[in-house]
């Protein structure tokens, strides 16, 4: 099994390798320089250390670049005076932001909280990387779209978000890209993993619990692994600071600098970033049933599914009806395509095995 791939172009041709436990060992081994060749100096702050994306990024980063990692109780993204203080006192060259307000139905009745955290927090971010000379990468959604398309949405398509996590993620995002400093918007989609609050991880829980399971149909997207989204951003930020040979180009040391400069084939933007394929909720329901029953013991009983319309099955916030990402710019600047859906799912699974 493989797992991110590196396509052909400006970049090196070397394929990722590696199963589920040695898949992150290959992203690290993409982003580290050639032995002997000494690192440009580089202090990340992450943020978010404890959710999904971020305890993957503090593994597959430790050892590209210095890293301080935070949760919240580390930093209060609800408090300006909070994230002012800790970036100052920290002083790095590259925040990280993989923190967020992400339970969508709740935060239709918790709009004012959310929108401090998703909504003003990205954009004092961007403010202090900037006071600082330095860069921010920055995660976001598919939920800025309202899902009317019937193709793969584009980083150029204009966002009209249906809900209020929706509304205050587009909020950020435009909060950052006001500030003027060098950025990387991220959006992903459908994200899960291993560890945290997630559809996988309920849906293995409830199918322990229910012998008969109703789940949506008519919302289709593409289930993304938090670890996946983790090893593309090492690559990426590998790319960043080292030259194709492994070797730290004076120019590339300066992250802000890089993704500032025009000329430079690394450029200030919004990417998306999610898995290949599609599928809806019970489509991805169905298939993590049928690889554990490949995988489980005879007697170990499985729940039936049965597929609904969003109509049967209310909720606070409204979800699009499609929001695949198309991650043809992702692979044109950095070379980089994520997997299928189905193929991360597999590796999930064979984590939470072992």
């Amino acid at each position: 099994m493989h797992g991110i791939k590196r396509r052909s172009g400006r970049s090196t041709n070397r394929q990722s390798r590696g199963s589920g436990h040695d898949a992150i060992e290959a992203a690290e081994d993409d982003a580290r320089p050639v032995r002997g060749v000494k690192a440009p100096p580089c202090k990340v702050l992450l943020l978010g250390k404890s959710g999904q994306v971020g305890w993957e990024l503090e593994r597959c980063l430790a050892t590209v670049c210095e890293v301080v990692a935070l949760d919240h109780q580390g930093m209060d993204l609800a408090n300006p005076d909070s994230i002012r203080k800790t970036v100052r006192e920290i002083r790095p060259s590259l925040i990280i932001n993989a923190a967020a307000y992400t339970a969508v139905d709740k935060a239709e009745a918790e709009a004012e909280l959310a929108m401090a955290i998703n909504g003003i927090a990205p954009g004092i971010l961007a403010e202090e990387a900037k006071r600082l000379g330095a860069a921010l990468i920055h995660y976001s959604t598919d939920y800025v779209f309202d899902g009317t398309k019937r193709s793969p949405y584009t980083e150029d398509d204009e966002p009209h978000p249906l809900n209020v996590y929706g509304k205050t993620k587009l909020a950020g995002e435009l909060a950052i890209q006001a500030v003027g400093a060098p950025y990387l918007i991220l959006r992903t989609s459908w994200v899960y993993g291993a560890r945290g609050k997630n559809f996988l991880l309920t849906i293995l829980r409830l199918a322990q619990e229910k012998k008969e399971l109703r789940i949506v149909d008519d919302q289709i997207g593409a289930p993304t692994w938090s670890r996946f989204i983790a090893q593309a951003t090492a690559q990426i930020l590998g790319q960043i600071l080292y030259a194709p040979d492994g070797k730290a180009a004076p120019h590339w040391t300066d992250i802000s600098r890089t993704l500032r400069c025009r000329s430079s084939p690394y450029v200030t933007g919004v990417y998306h970033l999610s898995c290949g394929g599609e599928t809806s909720w019970y489509g991805f329901a169905q298939a993590a049933m049928e690889k554990l029953r490949h995988t489980s013991a005879a007697n170990r009983p499985m729940p039936q599914f049965s597929p609904i319309p969003s109509a049967g099955y209310a909720t606070a916030a409204a979800r699009p009806a499609y929001s695949i990402l198309s991650n043809t710019k992702l692979t044109d600047t950095f070379a980089i395509a994520l997997p299928n859906w189905a193929h991360g799912l597999e590796l999930v699974l064979l984590d939470l095995k072992s």
